[in-house]
């Protein structure tokens, strides 16, 4: 278990946070309301994601929900009321100004890969922080859903913009406006998903992304992912000739070297991330 500093309550964690080997494992731990996210869950993940990005020893994260009902669903609605009772002014999109930004739906130069790992419900919140994950694995029982329009909100942590850009359009509306479920299955169908297994053969599956992860220069992996994100909206041309930071650095890296002389000399290749 990695324990990170804090001067807040005695009372124990929303987050756990541990890392073994290159893998850091980022778990959502309020099991008890289906890992619903507080903004004393938000404050400690944020913290978690700068440790993550910063630790040079880890090269891929693992989000997920404690137990076996949800993964996450989303906002602590109770919270919100309370809040609002309190005279708190209503907020549209993003996090900025509030406890925890940016968060992982707004880090947007986060270069490390991460897997959502989800188990059982994915619902408003939860959904858009698996949606803002590089990969995503999925148990069978698995739901997904932006619920928001049924309680006059708006998927605001970036679920309007994502889902759009991750689903066909119409469908996405679809779903976006009605609040409607998708099942793992037909996630998977779109798309949306990576895998789909049986919950008792999620973290196999998962360790199996992390595995294939692994073997690659962490380099590469990081451009790969800075330069597919970027571009996307990007005209073709364009996305040739654009800047990429992480891109600069694994051309200029030993790693770039080590790759093609180990396939040369017959043996794995030693990545070192530099």
């Amino acid at each position: 278990m990695t324990a990170l500093p804090t001067e807040r309550s005695t009372d124990p964690p929303r987050v756990r946070y541990r890392k073994e080997g290159r893998v850091a494992y980022v778990t959502l731990d309020r099991p008890d309301v289906l890992n619903a996210m507080d903004l004393r869950m938000h404050t400690e993940l944020a913290e978690i994601w700068d440790d993550f990005e910063s630790d040079e020893s880890i090269w891929a994260g693992v989000l997920t929900g404690a137990g076996d009902s949800a993964f996450s669903v989303g906002q602590d609605l109770k919270e919100l009321v309370a809040r609002v009772d309190g005279g708190e002014c209503p907020s549209s999109f993003g996090s900025r100004g509030k406890p925890g930004w940016p968060r992982l739906t707004e880090r947007f130069d986060l270069s490390k890969p991460v897997i959502a790992r989800v188990n059982g419900y994915a619902l408003g919140g939860g959904f858009e922080l698996a949606l803002a994950c590089d990969i995503i694995v999925a148990a069978e029982n698995a739901t997904f859903a932006l619920p928001e329009a049924r309680l006059g909100l708006i998927p605001g942590a970036g679920g309007v913009f994502r889902l759009a850009r991750q689903l066909p359009f119409r469908t996405a509306l679809g779903h976006l406006m009605t609040g409607r479920r998708l099942s793992s299955h037909r996630a998977l169908q779109l798309g949306l998903v990576n895998d789909v297994v049986a919950a008792a053969e999620l973290d196999d599956c998962v360790g199996g992304w992390i595995d294939d992860i692994l073997r690659c220069a962490p380099l590469s992996v990081r451009a790969v992912k800075e330069a597919a994100t970027a571009s996307v909206t990007m005209p073709l041309e364009r996305a040739f000739t654009a800047n990429y930071v992480w891109e600069d650095r694994r051309m200029h890296s030993q790693d770039a070297r080590e790759g093609p002389l180990a396939f040369v000399e017959k043996r794995p290749p030693v990545w070192t991330g530099s």
